[in-house]
């Protein structure tokens, strides 16, 4: 009986324990629609997303990744904002995608 009980706490509990989830820093998509590429500077991008999830180069290029992606029971939400940078420290590309 004890391990009956166990067995079935264990089942109803562990899709809850694990339903959700998070990877990356959330950051604000409505912003998204600022950025211009060769006016915009890094320090504008700085003050409205904040500090990127990851930094890079390309190319000799500097490239911030803005990128959250969440599990909820069995659902994935993703947003991810890829600039790259001139050397004159302005936007030179940059790439918005999300499902949400």
């Amino acid at each position: 009986m004890k391990k009956t009980s166990i067995f079935l706490l264990t089942i109803l509990v562990f899709p809850f324990w694990m339903g959700c989830a998070s990877v990356g820093k959330d950051f604000d998509s409505k912003k998204v629609k600022n950025i211009e590429n060769n006016v915009t500077t890094q320090l504008e991008i700085l003050e409205w997303f904040g500090v990127p999830f990851k930094e890079g180069t390309e190319n000799g290029y500097t490239m911030w990744t803005y990128q959250i992606d969440k599990w909820k029971m069995g659902e994935v939400e993703s947003k991810g904002l890829v600039i790259l940078f001139d050397d004159k420290n302005k936007v030179k590309a940059y790439r918005y995608e999300s499902n949400y």
